[in-house]
């Protein structure tokens, strides 16, 4: 038996409904999904005057427009232009979402790597059977991103849950998912109540979220050429 079946005071019984709900979020806590939506008015980063906006802010801005753009997830490979190439403005891969996010910093990671792929593909990860560099594609894998960043960036030391004062917006992060796939996304300066950073990904539709702690971390990056 429903509330409206139990009392046949319609307002009561909207009113209890209310009520079980606000016990329900006080108990569980608000879906992680919904935790950016918490977090109204513009970031700190946005409050910014665009004089102080370095490579971090940018990039973290350029991660942002995926979120407002509500990208779709597609991995598929597609012939781009080089350099400056992209895959169709709405959809992409979590990879994408670092590529254009460095992107709105003036940092084209597609340029990047395969110059660096084409001076050292052996240092790379051959797990596609090729015998050279793909300017299509190879920015847009996980293994070669990360590579890249190994060589080029400064690698954070990984931290466990609860020890988030490494972290800083901007950063990249790259996960394992329990079945074993990759995945990754840019560090928000937007925080959880505990001050752990919200992250903005793409696992289906790009979005700013709860998630830094979700999966284990394989990798934490910061490329900040200036």
């Amino acid at each position: 038996m429903n509330l409206l079946q139990r009392y046949r005071n319609p307002i009561m019984a909207a009113a209890l409904l209310i009520a079980s709900l606000a016990g329900a979020l006080m108990v569980f806590g608000p879906p992680t999904g919904l935790l950016p939506c918490l977090q109204r008015g513009p970031s700190p980063v946005e409050q910014l005057p665009s004089g102080r906006l370095g490579t971090a802010e940018l990039i973290l801005l350029g991660a942002r427009q995926e979120v407002e753009n509500q990208t779709r997830y597609d991995d598929s490979y597609a012939a781009i232009d080089y350099p400056g190439g992209d895959v169709d403005s709405d959809v992409g891969a979590c990879t994408d979402v670092v590529i254009r996010a460095f992107r709105n910093a003036g940092i084209d990671l597609q340029l990047l790597i395969h110059e660096d792929m084409r001076e050292h593909f052996d240092r790379y990860p051959q797990l596609w059977g090729m015998s050279e560099p793909d300017q299509n594609i190879d920015h847009r894998r996980i293994p070669n991103q990360m590579r890249f960043f190994e060589r080029h960036a400064e690698s954070v030391r990984l931290e466990v849950e609860g020890r988030s004062g490494k972290w800083q917006y901007g950063d990249v992060v790259y996960w394992r998912f329990p079945d074993g796939r990759q995945h990754c996304g840019i560090i928000s300066d937007r925080t959880n109540r505990r001050g752990i950073p919200l992250v903005i990904h793409n696992a289906g539709v790009t979005r700013e979220q709860d998630c830094l702690f979700r999966w284990e971390i394989i990798g934490h990056f910061r490329y900040l050429p200036d």
